[in-house]
């Protein structure tokens, strides 16, 4: 057992005591002051809570004259409950019910005698698990998660407001849309840090701007992860979202008026792969591919002949609404027929395959990109991988080529949320968004709904609703009444204009993330299916938001 010990000067000689008492029952890491010059208790207190935070301990104590000033700075560090104890029955107490891993003690308030005795029944007393007093210390933690911008409530209320509002409908609503998710606590804690303060231009190394060590280690470190977590040769962490991670591959290998081959809008394919109103379509040749009007899914010979008919530049593969397996080895074989680049946008299924859910792309493809939020639950940010011999022609591309100085914060993130989804429990995480996705999708289409293309092997699926005699815009505007909010969604071969549609695109990657499963699946499915069944009745829409309400509410986001 470790244990870190510190005290003000007026609690030097109450420290000491403690020191030679737990000397004999653990490690004590004595971080000062060593007599009692005049010193403030917030820099002690630091030390002692940084290194409970880190765990680099297992306990700590802090000492002043009340023990309330060290217990007010200690609490400020996340991960630290600090609590003042004046009896043993408080500290066994505060062990038990709140898990308080910092003794705070007042050497003006108990005698050294007592004031051993505590600190011994401290460190030996177990936390409860019982589940009463769990639930109480997790919301403890969070602190309803509007303890990360309580400082704004003072500084900018109309920024914290907006704040607010967003953590309530996070907390409030079930979350199904297919692109987003809740990232975790440390993930935002990187993205909001002091890195945003550094300007770095090119990269680790090759800096315009001096002072960028800090930002260099950050983002080395977020390239190694990505390269570890997706078996790639080259990273590039830099583009501030997928469109850009996009633009970036387009301007390293092609010249305007080069054709690429990539799956429409209308099929499931995204604004960054070609569309006429995106960068993409304005300057290069886009050719798009369907899938088959009988499956709604691919058809790789048919793709294959169209791509030795056209002779792209680039056969791109990847979507925003295609709701089963990509074959990336049969890709790869089309391409290297066709002598084509073949590139890969996983910004969707990008989590699933870092969780082993999805054949990963990165072994057939020469560029693979993605955004760092959806089923890989980071920050909002893109990534490219590409194999080695396209690194400096990408990072080219990247940095002068369409950006100044990236993001550093958000980089930060990213390694945060690569490290996040090298762990175990994430691998459980992507087999439950596919587990979550196929209950959620079995249970509307067993309520009568035509699904798009029969069902999915990922994480969204598509409900056709004009089959039901509704767009998709009204279809998502009372599921959004009732407290469900999904995206209106074209669907294969829409004859509905792109504001309307005929579907709605449904999706499990937020509520997997905030630990529902699949009992909580089928009551979600069958209140989509009651709002739809009676898209006009405000009744239905108020009780399914009551009861969506409530299932929330056991299901903290993180």
């Amino acid at each position: 057992m470790k244990i870190a010990i510190a005290s003000d000067h007026g609690g030097v000689d109450l420290k000491s005591v403690i020191v030679r008492a737990l000397s004999a029952k653990a490690t004590i890491i004595d971080k000062g002051p060593a007599d009692r010059t005049s010193c403030d208790y917030p820099d002690y207190a630091a030390q002692v809570a940084l290194a409970v935070a880190a765990g680099e301990v297992d306990f700590g104590i802090l000492i002043c004259r009340s023990g309330i000033g060290m217990s007010m700075a200690a609490n400020r560090y996340q991960n630290v409950r600090a609590a003042v104890c004046a009896t043993v029955d408080a500290a066994v107490v505060t062990r038990q019910h709140n898990g308080a891993n910092v003794l705070c003690l007042g050497a003006d308030v108990v005698s050294p005698e007592y004031a051993v005795e505590i600190a011994k029944s401290f460190i030996v007393t177990p936390v409860d698990a019982d589940a009463r007093h769990a639930r109480r210390r997790a919301k403890l933690e969070r602190a309803g998660r509007l303890s990360d911008a309580s400082g704004l409530m003072r500084d900018d209320p109309e920024v914290f407001a907006a704040i607010k509002a967003q953590t309530d409908q996070e907390d409030t609503e079930i979350n199904l849309i297919a692109s987003e998710n809740t990232s975790s606590r440390a993930c935002r804690e990187a993205t909001g840090s002091v890195l945003m303060n550094k300007y770095a231009e090119g990269y680790p190394g090759k800096r315009w701007y001096s002072g960028c060590l800090p930002v260099d280690a950050a983002e080395e470190l977020a390239r190694k992860r990505a390269c570890e977590l997706f078996g790639a040769e080259h990273a590039n962490v830099q583009p501030h979202c997928g469109s850009s991670a996009n633009m970036a591959v387009y301007f390293a290998v092609l010249q305007p008026g080069d054709t690429i081959l990539s799956m429409s809008l209308d099929q499931g394919g995204h604004l960054s792969h070609g569309s006429p109103v995106n960068f993409s379509g304005k300057l290069y040749n886009i050719v798009p591919y369907t899938v088959d009007k009988t499956t709604e899914m691919l058809d790789y010979d048919a793709l294959e002949r169209q791509a030795a008919e056209v002779k792209p530049k680039i056969l791109l593969t990847g979507a925003s609404a295609y709701p089963r397996r990509i074959d990336f080895r049969r890709v790869r074989e089309i391409c290297d027929k066709v002598g084509c680049l073949m590139m890969v946008d996983m910004a969707h299924i990008a989590g699933l395959v870092a969780g082993g859910q999805h054949e990963s792309p990165v072994p057939y493809a020469d560029f693979v990109t993605t955004t760092t939020h959806k089923t890989l639950r980071g920050p909002r940010g893109g990534l490219v991988l590409c194999k080695e011999k396209y690194a400096k022609a990408l990072d080219s591309a990247v940095f002068p080529g369409m950006q100044g100085g990236p993001l550093e914060n958000v980089i930060a993130g990213k390694a945060v949320c690569f490290r996040e989804a090298m762990q175990p429990e994430f691998k459980e995480y992507a087999a439950q968004v596919v587990r979550n996705c196929q209950v959620l999708c079995k249970t509307v289409q067993d309520r009568g709904y035509r699904i798009v293309s029969g069902g999915t092997d990922n994480h969204l699926f598509l409900v056709d609703v004009k089959s039901r005699g509704m767009t998709g815009k009204d279809a998502a505007a009372a599921l959004d009444a009732a407290g469900i909010v999904v995206n209106k969604n074209t669907i294969p071969y829409d004859t509905e204009s792109p504001f309307k549609t005929s579907g709605i695109r449904v999706g499990t990657a937020s509520v997997t993330t905030r630990g529902m499963k699949e009992p909580e699946m089928i009551k979600i499915g069958t209140w989509i299916a009651d709002v739809l069944d009676n898209i006009a009745d405000t009744a239905v829409q108020e009780r399914v938001k009551r009861e969506a309400k409530a299932l929330a509410a056991g299901f903290p986001v993180p």
